[in-house]
């Protein structure tokens, strides 16, 4: 079992900056891969960016140039850095895991809130 705590969310004015974190516990070395997803209301959820334990990374066009995911392994932590943010990011941000050999997400966060004003 993973557990996933997201911290990090708030309301930041156009144009600003937050990093959201993810702090993974449990059977971590059962994770191929770490992403950050954002729902909005009346919006479908989607995946923002996603990193493997290799290090490879992915991002939504919609981010891409804006948001940076990283990992520290030593931490057991993801993070999701997030500039230049404009209004249509607003949404609740999940941080979810996959293990190897699975085809989804297996674990979910609780979800951080982040709302960006114009």
């Amino acid at each position: 079992q993973v557990q996933l705590v997201e911290s990090g969310g708030g309301l930041v004015q156009a144009g600003g900056s937050l990093r959201l974190s993810c702090a993974a516990s449990g059977s971590i070395g059962s994770i191929s891969a770490m992403g950050w997803h954002r729902q909005a209301p009346g919006k479908q959820r989607e995946l923002v960016a996603r990193v493997t334990t290799g290090g490879a990374t992915k991002y939504a066009d919609s981010v891409k140039g804006r948001f940076t995911i990283s990992g520290d392994h030593a931490k057991n932590t993801v993070y999701l850095q997030m500039n230049s943010l404009k209004p249509e990011d607003t949404g609740v941000y999940h941080c979810a895991a996959q293990r190897y050999g699975s085809g989804l997400y297996d674990y979910w966060g609780q979800g951080t809130q982040v709302t960006v004003s114009s």
